[in-house]
């Protein structure tokens, strides 16, 4: 069977959209080859920035031929007299097949003529033709670009094509440009077209001779680079970057290393400043000693195979020695006014066109923060709210500095070094004014699930108060986001939320605390620009349900049912729900506990029923002269355990409330293989609800066994 290829040649693709875009390119020649049946074997790629590729081994020549039966007219229509009408002639020719060879079926309409049709395959060249163009041009990318064809889009103009069975070209056209074999290698480094033999490991080879390496050998290359570099300097190493690293990769095609430096005057400045600037400006490594300690020099990847004379080394030294020299230039003005002075300035910085500026932002988030440290102090949890008040005060005035205007990756940072750098209030102690600045260099963290949380708790609470206070004000506008639009990062600083009250193990219910930060803009202009109160509980209720489900799902590892049934019993506490999540997850190998998630889908069902046939429980259960002995023991069983698992709940305690439940299996067994629920007599089954209401309510307070899958556990 023949290897395929594909490769779309093009300009210089954007290094953060390559991954996804290789990605997303596969799964759809994976979903094309699956959906013509032709069945591929290993799928890989091979990306860089001016071309995206994918390679298959051994697909098939040719789709199989497919014998399927096809269904024509009624066989009262197709024969009159015993004799075959036009209707069955017609048939026939359409099926291809002579009137005699047709067959007589039975359906639910009646009796219908039928025929067996052979439906030859196509050759893998054809469908490959006429689907990839579809499938590229259907790609999703952050921004396209439109050239020649208006119907035609990419994220850059497509130049060349490679498609290849084998050693045989596939005539597949996209965007004007003609497929065929011969692709290019590196822009500088190689001339003239590359020639590919044949689709597989000829095309990695000819582009290699190209000076054009796939992605695993240009990250090996970078890595092997960065080494010898910094090996010329004693005790020195470069610092990882995985985020850094990955994108040089992205950028380059054949890549190689200089060492640089700069004067070590500018070692002077806070690192945080010195590392943004090569790191996010110029996609520089910095270089360090064994202690951390940043060292005056610098590593730039190179798309080329070297530096001979130095002319690049020098370019880059200088333009490293501008951007250093505006951020000491920049540092040195902001100095001239405080943090403090700074307040005032908010007034005129928007922080969202309907909600106001800064200053406002700054006064609702310091009022619910207050809220929020009443409650966690009153949970015996240490916290200082006289430093979350000047630290929320603060948060945002670096927005008005000239450093973080010029370097918009240090808002929050610059803020901290500030607060530590200044003496913001004479009569405070060293320790609190640092306590203050921890706070405020913290409090956009984390920025994703895998950051770093703040570092105090009163950097966890103004985290979580400036997140919150933007998400109510969104929902509040309508804002909220759908499908893969979310233009505001709302998701993003929901999971924060979530992430930091789990780590501090803050006692803050979801709700309420969204609750609290809507109240804070009452009052406001942005208020008469609401669009629906009555929903907003609803759909932040739901939104942070969904985050809540994300976090523990793919960040805490639970298994799917797990944080199903630990969510349907309550969705608000973050702590308490991971504590019972932990419970379940330990309980779930009992067999007592696989059977009582089948007999509470069994009780779920009957009281739905019920509902739906407008038949209710009765008030409470009560023995009754008609009761079963089955019923009674397990009523009895309630009254004796309830009572207990309630404590152990109050108590936090639910693996001891769970193993108490799991006591329950064979009272529950006995009831439903002896007794009839829905049963005539109206009083009877009316009680027999009620227990099963009350039983399902006794087992559903810590999870709802009902959503535990039990196929496969046993």
């Amino acid at each position: 069977m023949p290897d395929f290829l594909l490769e779309i040649g093009c300009e210089e693709i954007p290094a953060r959209m390559i991954a996804a875009a290789s990605s997303e390119l596969r799964e759809r020649v994976s979903a094309l080859l699956s959906r013509e049946r032709l069945a591929a074997g290993e799928i890989t790629h091979f990306d860089t920035p001016r071309r995206l590729t994918v390679m298959v081994s051994g697909i098939p020549a040719a789709q199989a031929d497919v014998t399927e039966q096809v269904t024509g007219p009624s066989v009262n229509v197709a024969y009159k007299e015993g004799q075959p009408t036009p209707a069955a002639h017609a048939f026939a020719k359409k099926a291809g097949v002579d009137v005699s060879q047709l067959e007589k079926v039975t359906t639910a309409k009646g009796e219908y003529l039928a025929a067996k049709v052979t439906k030859k395959g196509r050759s893998a060249g054809e469908i490959l033709a006429e689907n990839l163009p579809k499938e590229i041009s259907s790609m999703y990318w952050p921004k396209n670009m439109y050239w020649r064809k208006v119907n035609e889009k990419f994220v850059r103009p497509v130049r060349w094509l490679v498609a290849m069975l084998d050693a045989g070209t596939i005539p597949l056209e996209f965007d004007g440009v003609f497929a065929g074999n011969t692709s290019r290698g590196h822009r500088l480094l190689s001339h003239g077209p590359v020639t590919i033999s044949r689709a597989g490991s000829a095309y990695v080879d000819a582009l290699r001779a190209a000076k054009v390496l796939g992605r695993a050998e240009r990250e090996q290359q970078i890595r092997k680079a960065l080494d010898a570099a910094t090996r010329t300097i004693p005790g020195a190493r470069w610092r990882e970057d995985k985020a850094l690293l990955d994108s040089v990769v992205n950028l380059t095609e054949f890549p190689s290393v200089i060492l640089g430096g700069f004067d070590p005057q500018f070692l002077e400045l806070p690192e945080e400043v010195l590392v943004t600037v090569m790191r996010d400006h110029q996609k520089y490594f910095a270089v360090e000693d064994a202690d951390h300690k940043l060292l005056p020099h610098f590593l730039a990847v190179l798309n080329t195979d070297g530096d001979r004379e130095g002319l690049i080394r020098h370019g880059n030294e200088r333009v490293l020695r501008a951007r250093f020299s505006d951020a000491r230039f920049f540092w040195e003005t902001d100095q001239k006014r405080s943090l403090l002075e700074r307040l005032d300035l908010l007034r005129h910085v928007t922080f969202q066109k309907d909600l106001g500026s800064y200053y406002e932002k700054t006064r609702r988030v310091q009022r619910l923060c207050s809220w929020l440290s009443e409650i966690i102090k009153q949970s015996g949890i240490a916290i200082r709210p006289g430093v979350i008040h000047k630290a929320v005060a603060l948060a945002k005035t670096d927005l008005t500095t000239e450093l973080v205007k010029e370097f918009t990756e240090l808002q929050g940072i610059v803020g901290g070094l500030y607060a530590r750098a200044q003496e913001l209030d004479s009569s405070l102690p060293e320790a609190t004014r640092f306590a203050i600045a921890d706070a405020i260099y913290d409090h956009y963290k984390p920025e994703s699930t895998e950051d770093e949380v703040p570092r105090s708790v009163e950097g966890a609470v103004l985290s979580i108060g400036d997140k919150a206070d933007t998400i109510a004000g969104m929902f509040a506008l309508g804002l909220v986001p759908t499908g893969s639009k979310d233009p505001f990062a709302l998701r993003r600083q929901a999971n924060a939320i979530v992430k930091v009250i789990d780590k501090y193990k803050l006692p803050l219910r979801l709700s309420d605390m969204m609750r609290d930060a809507l109240a804070g803009y009452q009052g406001s202009e942005a208020e008469k620009k609401f669009v629906d109160d009555d929903k907003f509980a609803d759909s932040v209720k739901t939104f942070f349900r969904e985050r809540l489900e994300f976090y523990l799902k793919d960040v805490r590892g639970f298994a799917y049912d797990v944080v199903k049934a630990v969510l349907a019993a309550d969705a608000e506490d973050v702590v308490d729900a991971l504590a019972r999540a932990e419970a379940v997850k330990q309980v779930l190998h009992m067999p007592e506990f696989l059977a009582i998630g089948a007999a509470c889908k069994r009780m779920r069902n009957i009281l739905r029923q019920a509902e739906e046939k407008g038949i209710a429980p009765a008030a409470a259960f009560e023995y009754l002269p008609d009761s079963a002995p089955e019923e009674k023991a397990l009523a009895a069983y309630v009254e004796v355990n309830g009572p207990q698992v309630e404590e152990h709940r109050k108590k936090k305690e639910y693996g001891d409330a769970l193993k108490l439940l799991s006591t329950a299996r064979e009272s529950v067994d006995a009831f439903f293989d002896k007794v009839m629920v829905m049963v005539d007599d109206k009083k009877v089954r009316a009680n027999r609800l009620a227990l099963l209401r009350t039983l399902l309510k006794e087992f559903s307070t810590i999870a709802d066994f009902s959503e535990i899958v039990s196929e496969g556990k046993a």
